[in-house]
């Protein structure tokens, strides 16, 4: 999954991303609630971990808007505010669950699995396939063919891409914002680097290929079986 974790609290900031990394997800940080806002603007994220207590905007403040957008991304609150009165106050500025610190992070981590199978299928679907081609974006396991994939964590992260946009052009700019998140062209090939990698390991030894070049647009997955 890719989470997104405004939270103001550094340390805690980056102790979140790193567990959440060594369970095979991927997070980015915001430190205060306007650029949390902005980020979850942006899209793409499966769960957001939000603290109540955040400079420029509050946590609830950041919630309740995205809902006004429509944005219904699963939000998990953070909040050493723990009363009843606390705990309905943020359910009902449109937060999926409330967690009171302190709290364990196995906890944690089995409230945004929980959140993220809840979701919507058409929202977030947890496993993604296109052919004989797996993905779960719950365990990090991919198959094809019933054969296992390994991939490093940001080939994981462009497969999954890849396959959320199945059948469509992907261009470069699309991967670098929401791979990369990068909002400009570095003029590099990272890109072209991993997709290559990536190719290697869910196209080669199969007769059928999934992973292609669209010259001049950029690169589709899809079945060119079907």
């Amino acid at each position: 999954m890719r989470v997104l974790v405004i939270e103001d609290d550094r340390e805690t900031a980056a102790f979140l991303q790193k567990s959440l990394k060594e369970s095979g997800h991927t997070a980015d940080l915001a430190e205060d609630g306007e650029g949390g806002l902005s980020m979850a603007r942006g899209g793409g994220y499966d769960i957001l971990i939000v603290d109540r207590m955040l400079p420029q905007l509050d946590g609830l403040t950041v919630v309740k808007t995205l809902r006004q957008e429509e944005d219904r991304t699963p939000a998990l609150i953070l909040s050493a505010l723990g009363d009843v009165d606390d705990r309905v106050k943020g359910l009902r500025a449109g937060g999926d669950d409330y967690l009171t610190k302190p709290y364990a992070y196995t906890e944690l981590l089995a409230r945004i699995e929980a959140l993220a199978r809840r979701a919507t299928p058409e929202e977030q679907a947890t496993r993604l396939s296109v052919g004989d081609l797996m993905l779960d974006r719950l365990s990090h396991r991919v198959t094809r063919s019933g054969e296992s994939v390994q991939l490093q964590p940001r080939e994981f992260r462009l497969l999954e891409y890849l396959m959320k946009h199945a059948g469509q052009v992907v261009t470069r700019t699309m991967l670098l914002e929401n791979v990369w998140d990068y909002h400009f062209d570095p003029q590099t090939n990272v890109i072209d680097v991993h997709v290559s990698r990536l190719r290697a390991k869910i196209d080669k030894n199969f007769a059928t290929p999934l992973l292609h070049t669209v010259r001049g647009a950029g690169y589709m997955i899809r079945d060119s079986a079907g």
